[in-house]
């Protein structure tokens, strides 16, 4: 069985400990009951530089890749239901 079919997707969210729709859109994930992995981009370089790739140059956060696949940068709640399904 898949990560997809059993519903365990990898979920990671690059952040930063001052961003308030960081912490909105963690805030979003826990309630909906949404595993995920974070990584604060003013602590780690490398993923600085991969958010920066993937916003085209941009440090915009958060940015949430799922499966390894950019999926979305500063969602709203919207944008978080339709893709996790909640």
């Amino acid at each position: 069985m898949t990560a997809e079919a059993s519903g365990e997707r990898d979920v990671l969210v690059y952040m930063t400990s001052w961003c308030g729709d960081c912490r909105r859109t963690l805030r979003w994930l826990d309630q909906a009951g949404v595993a995920y992995r974070k990584v604060d981009i003013d602590r780690n370089a490398a993923a600085a530089r991969r958010v920066m790739e993937l916003n085209r140059g941009n440090r915009s956060v958060p940015t949430i890749l799922v499966d390894g696949e950019h999926r979305l940068t500063e969602p709203s709640a919207d944008e978080l239901a339709a893709l996790f399904g909640a």
